[in-house]
């Protein structure tokens, strides 16, 4: 039986890989906190949760009062070192949330919906599984979508839990062991990469793109293409808009094009539009904007952007995992310390470069290209991160 695929709307985040995986596995892709999966009382208790979040998020990346809020986002999503091991699967906080949200009730429909359909779970978001396990219900799996993660992951009795993991990476897998989740329940399979993007288990549009973005990169081609991405709680606007004035004499001079993705936010549109406008860059061949009505349009449009594009510029959200795709990923400021740990892995392989100073991002990005930077970050991801992820995930359901 197929199962349910199920993720929720915080940012895009969870939404992204579990498109993939509904696609591969040819069902729908259903949000835990709307019908048939969730009830009234489920999208008031995640519509709060995302009331707090998202406002944190966008200003903990402002200067000055940005301060205080990047200390209690940090806070709210920590995670410990992991040297030197040690036995995390305690309780904690976020552990007791749950189990205080399962007794409101958050989650019953879920668990109902799984018992009366029989069908599976697969998830992209820890709550629904966790949530599911604590009304009773069975046969669920949930992929991690991070290198690493906040023990509110794993379930608060992970020793007697059933939930099966998917991990990214060898460091999810070890944290969620460190948690107490049993090592026969983890899984590494890598990250689920969209199959137009990867084309099968032969890598068929993986090479065919790699190929030509090579050739751009080393002068041999157009000039090269970077796409900038917005988050889903916009923001990184104000790093976008500075980007956009410090790329403008290297566009303008054909040297760097720059693609703007704004995903769904018809604000974050506005003001990249308006950057654009004030730039000097409107309907200059150099300059595209992207921007959707829904999520699925957003998905669609962003896998061809990146199909052609020669480095994604983001923060390294899930997005880090996509340099397996060899498309060299130059990291935004990390929102959060799961962020934090992702490029930390990306750049201990070679394949994520921190950004210098947006302002002047035209200048800095053309020494990436000349002194081939970005081809070997490029490299480095094509050779040394996981690309299969999405069918090996899906090869547990056929």
């Amino acid at each position: 039986m197929k199962p349910i695929v199920a993720a929720i709307e915080m940012g895009y985040g969870h939404l992204r890989p579990a498109a993939a995986l509904a696609e591969a596995l040819g069902t729908d892709l259903l949000q835990m906190d709307l019908p048939p999966l969730g009830e009234d009382v489920d999208w008031r208790f995640w519509e709060s949760t995302r009331r707090l979040y998202e406002p944190l998020t966008r200003v903990s990346q402002l200067p000055g009062v940005g301060g205080p809020m990047r200390a209690l986002l940090n806070t709210v999503t920590a995670i410990p070192s992991p040297w030197p091991a040690q036995d995390l699967s305690g309780p904690t906080q976020g552990t007791k949330w749950m189990e205080r949200a399962a007794r409101d009730g958050i989650g019953r429909a879920l668990a109902a919906h799984l018992h009366n359909t029989g069908a599976p779970l697969l998830t992209t978001f820890y709550a629904a599984a966790i949530l599911a396990e604590l009304h009773g219900a069975k046969n669920l799996a949930c992929l991690i979508t991070d290198s690493d993660i906040n023990r509110v992951w794993a379930p608060p009795d992970p020793a007697h839990s059933t939930i099966r993991y998917f991990a990214p990476t060898d460091r999810a897998r070890r944290r969620m062991e460190s948690y107490g989740v049993l090592r026969e329940r983890i899984r590494v399979t890598g990250y689920p990469l969209p199959h137009e993007l990867v084309g099968g288990r032969e890598r068929t549009a993986l090479v065919k793109n790699f190929a030509a973005r090579i050739e751009r990169l080393e002068g041999r081609g157009e000039a090269p293409l970077i796409v900038f991405a917005i988050g889903g709680a916009g923001a990184q606007v104000p790093l976008a808009v500075q980007a956009v004035r410090g790329m403008k004499r290297q566009i303008a001079a054909g040297k760097l094009r720059l693609g703007l993705v704004a995903g769904y936010r018809p604000e974050v549109a506005r003001s990249l539009r308006n950057a654009i406008l004030e730039a000097g860059l409107e309907g200059h061949v150099g300059v595209e904007l992207h921007g959707s009505n829904d999520f699925f349009s957003y998905y669609r449009d962003f896998n061809a952007l990146l199909a052609r594009a020669d480095a994604l510029w983001s923060k390294p959200s899930e997005m880090t995992f996509f340099a397996g795709l060899g498309l060299p990923f130059i990291a935004a400021p990390p929102v959060g310390v799961h962020e934090s740990w992702n490029l930390r892995w990306a750049t201990d392989r070679g394949a994520a470069l921190p950004e210098h100073d947006p302002a002047a991002a035209g200048e800095w990005l053309l020494e990436w290209v000349e002194d081939g930077t970005l081809v070997g970050a490029a490299r480095a991801g094509y050779e040394r991160l996981p690309q299969l992820g999405l069918y090996e995930i899906a090869s547990e359901y056929r």
